[in-house]
Parts: structure tokens; C-alpha cells; sequence
């Protein structure tokens, strides 16, 4: 396990990825709750205190926080401090209409600080999801460049082997997860200079929390009905190699429960891919030829079994993604098979299975906001396919990126389903207005909107903001090294020399702004971004 395993400057989770590997119950006494987990780490027989996510802003500036209106929110009895939702994001209703760009005027209301008790950001969006402008709620700008406003680099500059796996927006905009090849989950806070004018102020983000698994991590997700209002609902599901499946606290960086598959040898094996449902109520993971599902609320091993193969006949191979239709009762599997399966969600039953198109094995697919399509791509494959739900096996049109790593490259929808974006292995990041798609069926080739560079080494990752013009991406792949010449000077035998490659990596996160760049203040005068250097 990574000696970097710890919560940020107040605590550790060191060793409990090693915590529930062999024990055949799991670590915690799971509790039924009415949203997520209520499971609390007991060593020895007593409760241990989590490290809280971050210092006490009272304690730090002397601002009287009143928690009246949140007790709930408070973390539980003999924990310091008192009401500490350090997620959060509150967007009020008289300032719903100023999240297409960044509110500067003079006289005008700044955005909320991460502890103000002004939880009216769910009002805001239900408004927005009922007249279905979502997309332009967002106030995304592709009509140009994205904007650089600040980024995380040191906690991955010790080696060039600490590449990035992913990034992932939290389901309510407050925080950003992230995946590394030294196996450790970090959680970074939307910078709170984003909330006020000092933008200008903006410096490199650091993580609140860590928490390390004990080997290679396949996947990872967020609680879908996740509100910083509700530490009970903020988790997250991760699966590592040799691992059961582990939920950590999102807020305080423990390790909550455990999913424990096993195999008909009735050995532990781990979980290739991993998807809640909807309403989160269960918890899909993906194996070899088959898909186990969970409930939520009871951690252990008692799970439904669903294969994707029975006879030979069905989709085979190891199902590396999922993903559920806005919809409809359904949801896609992918595999390494280069096959995409739709599936009931009642009873698991195949309803149809694509037709192989892709060159590898599927990495990443998501569906349309509207259902009707259906997006995947592959490993090592050049191409994004647009699948026609309304007649199943059609493909609509493709999107072309440079992908030359067997990594997993993600792609992401903004919540209308207008524009697709996808990074490549150049550092490039593709837009793609899918509106403007070529009608007919044709399967051309949809030329992207707009691209720039987001980094200089492979953008494995990218995640809009859920509320916000904002996008944060991920970089960095696997660098190879070439052997030293033996034949050459007896200072270099032994030692490897950096490959072409190498010499260009870059393992960050960027944080864009998507939206205007320029504010009506009272002097009518443009509002200059900050822009951070590569």
C-alpha cells in the first residue's frame, strides 16, 4: 500500500484496504439506512473518530458558523467540531441565472463559501430539469477555447510512473475524485475562490482526502444521490485487484463497508467494473461472462447473479463497463469481447446485443440524456460510435481521436447531450456537437466542434461539472524505460535512460472554465481569467 495513504493533515486510512481482504465478515456492522450507508469502523469494540475532511474554518478565521438549520449535517456525537458540510455547493435561486459565467459586478452577490448554510442549490436545478435546459443552464461556450483556472500537480510529480487514471465530478458539483496508478483515491474540493471574485487568487489544488487501496484499482463511482447536505450519502464504490469491493466515506476518508464476491470455487475475485443504479438502491459489478448485483444497503456477500452467457449463447467476455438509460428499465454492459449488451433491469435478461464494431475491447460507454443513444468506445480504437437505441445495431455516426494507449480513455456528455468530449493520446481534447450530427443514418464521420490542448502527455480523463461551465480533465500514461548500454560509460551500466516519450509526461489535473469569458460589471469592462502555465 502507498505511504501516501492519509487524510489531509488530521488523520489516516492507512491499512484498511488490507482491513477486510481476509476476514469472511465484513469490518463494519451494516445498518439499514434511508439513503446510502450508515456503517461505522469499530476497532476493538469502539468507535473510532474520523478524520475530519478539513481544518475548522472557525477555528481558522473566527467566523461564527450557525447550524441550525443543518444539524443533521454535523458530523456524530464525540466527533470534534460541529456542523461541517465541506462538500458543498449552494447555488440560491436569485443567483441561478449568474452560473453561465462568473458573477464579478461590483454590486452584485458573490457565490456562497463551502460552509455557508444556504442549501438552495437542488431547488435551482429541479427548475431547470423540468422545462429540460439543462444544456443551456450549464452556459457552456465551445466557441472557443476553454480557459485554464488551476490544477493539481504536485501530488504526482514524484515520478513519472504516478500517471493519472480518470477524474469524475461528485453527482452535486462539490468535489472532484480522482484515480492514480499509485493506487490511491483523492478527493479535491471545488477551489473556494470560485465562490467569490478572487479569481485571480486561484492557486493549485490539494487534495482532502486520500484513501488508498492495496493494489491495482479497475474501477471507481460515486453514490449517485450524493448531497454534501447528507454525509450519510456521501460514498464512493471502488474495486481494486484481489480485493472485495470497498465504499469509502467521501466525507471523512474511512473505510465504510465491504461487497464481497466470490467465485463458484467460493473464492474472493474482484470486480472488473462497477455501476449503481438510479435511485442507488443496488450496486452493479461486472465480472468474467457474468454481472453480480448488490444492495446497497447490506454490505457482505449475499448477492443476484446474472450471467451474460448461458448455452454459449449471449455476450462473453469480461464486462468492463456499464451504464443505466435515463429512460428506460434498462442498462448496457460492454466488454473486452469488442460486444455491447442491453440488459433488463428486472431480471437481467438480454434484450439485444450489438454487433461487434469495435478494434478492442470496450472501455467507456454512456447513454444520451433522452435514451435513444447510446455512445461507446475502445481500447486502442480510433473510434466513438453513436448506437441507434430505437433500432438496435444501427450506428448512427462516429467520432474519430488519436488513441494509441491500452489505457482507458473516458468520454463525457453535458446533461442536454449536446456536446460529447473526449481527450487523446496526444494530450488533445475533442468537442463534438452531436446536434449537428449528419441525418440519414449514413454513419459519417462527425467532424469535432472545436479541440485544444489540454496537456502535454495522453488526457485519460474528462468530467463536466454537473451545474457550472466547468470541465476538469486528467493526464498521463505507463512511461517505459529503455535499458542503459552496457557498453557504454561505466557511470550509466546499470541505469535506464529516459525513452522520447518520457521527456513530454505530464500527470495533472487541469481545471477549466467552459463558460463566457467575459462579465457585465458596471464598467463594462471584460473580466480577465487567470490562465496557469503547463
Amino acid at each position: 500500500m502507498s505511504a501516501t495513504a492519509h487524510t489531509s493533515d488530521s488523520g489516516s486510512v492507512a491499512g484498511v484496504g488490507q482491513e477486510a481482504e481476509g476476514d469472511s465478515e465484513p469490518p463494519q456492522t451494516a445498518a439499514p439506512a434511508t439513503q446510502g450507508l450508515e456503517v461505522v469502523e469499530r476497532r476493538g469494540g469502539e468507535e473510532v473518530p474520523p478524520a475530519a475532511k478539513q481544518p475548522r474554518l472557525e477555528e481558522e478565521v473566527g467566523v461564527a458558523l450557525t447550524c441550525e438549520s443543518q444539524q443533521h449535517v454535523g458530523p456524530e456525537e464525540g466527533r470534534d467540531g460541529g456542523c461541517d458540510p465541506s462538500l458543498l455547493i449552494q447555488i440560491t435561486g436569485e443567483e441561478e441565472g449568474s452560473v453561465q459565467r462568473p458573477d464579478l459586478g461590483e454590486g452584485e452577490e458573490e457565490w456562497p463559501q463551502n460552509r455557508e448554510q444556504t442549501p438552495t442549490m437542488m431547488e435551482g436545478r429541479g427548475e431547470e430539469e423540468e422545462d429540460g435546459s439543462q444544456g443551456s443552464g450549464l452556459g457552456l461556450d465551445f466557441s472557443r477555447s476553454p480557459q485554464m483556472l488551476t490544477g493539481a500537480w504536485a501530488e504526482y510529480a514524484s515520478s513519472p510512473e504516478n500517471y493519472l487514471k480518470g477524474c469524475k465530478w461528485a453527482p452535486d458539483g462539490s468535489c472532484i475524485l480522482s484515480n492514480s496508478a499509485d493506487n490511491v483515491l483523492r478527493v479535491y474540493n471545488l477551489p473556494t475562490e470560485l465562490y467569490s471574485s478572487d479569481w485571480d487568487l486561484l492557486t493549485e489544488m490539494t487534495p482532502v482526502l486520500r484513501m488508498a487501496e492495496g493494489d491495482t484499482i479497475y474501477d471507481y463511482c460515486w453514490y449517485p444521490k450524493m448531497s454534501s447536505l447528507d454525509p450519510d450519502t456521501c460514498f464512493i464504490a471502488s474495486s481494486s485487484r484481489d480485493n472485495p469491493v470497498h465504499i469509502w466515506d467521501a466525507f471523512y476518508g474511512d473505510l465504510r463497508a465491504t461487497f464481497r464476491p466470490y467465485n463458484h470455487l467460493d473464492e474472493l475475485t474482484a470486480a472488473y467494473s462497477l455501476c449503481f443504479s438510479p435511485d442507488g438502491s443496488q450496486l452493479y459489478c461486472g465480472f468474467d461472462k457474468t454481472v453480480r448485483v448488490f444492495y446497497t444497503e447490506r454490505p457482505g456477500r449475499d448477492c443476484e447473479e446474472r450471467p451474460t452467457m448461458v448455452k454459449k449463447q449471449g455476450q462473453s467476455g469480461i464486462i468492463s463497463c456499464m451504464g443505466f438509460s435515463p429512460c428506460q428499465s434498462l442498462y448496457a454492459c460492454g466488454s473486452y469481447s469488442r460486444t455491447v449488451g442491453l440488459y433488463s433491469c428486472q431480471d437481467g435478461a438480454l434484450l439485444a446485443l450489438l454487433p461487434s464494431r469495435h478494434h478492442g475491447g470496450l472501455t467507456h460507454l454512456r447513454f444520451s440524456h433522452d435514451g435513444q443513444r447510446l455512445y461507446t468506445g475502445g481500447r486502442k480504437d480510433t473510434e466513438i460510435l453513436c448506437w441507434d437505441l430505437r433500432d438496435p445495431g444501427r450506428v448512427l455516426f462516429s467520432l474519430h481521436r488519436s488513441i494509441a494507449t491500452n489505457q482507458r480513455i473516458y468520454f463525457d456528455l453535458d446533461p442536454s447531450g449536446q456536446f460529447l468530449l473526449s481527450g487523446n493520446t496526444e494530450g488533445v481534447v475533442y468537442v463534438w456537437d452531436t446536434s449537428s450530427a449528419p441525418p440519414g443514418g449514413s454513419e459519417a464521420v462527425l467532424q469535432p466542434q472545436l479541440q485544444f490542448q489540454a496537456h502535454t502527455d495522453c488526457t485519460n480523463g474528462v468530467s463536466l461539472h454537473p451545474y457550472m461551465p466547468l470541465l476538469v480533465s486528467s493526464s498521463g500514461q505507463r512511461q517505459f524505460c529503455w535499458p542503459g548500454d552496457s557498453e557504454g560509460d561505466s557511470d550509466s551500466d546499470g541505469e535506464a535512460v529516459m525513452s522520447p516519450q518520457q521527456d513530454r509526461h505530464d500527470n495533472a489535473i487541469a481545471l477549466w472554465w467552459a463558460g463566457p469569458l467575459s462579465s457585465a460589471n458596471h464598467g463594462g469592462q471584460e473580466v480577465q481569467l487567470p490562465v496557469s502555465e503547463d
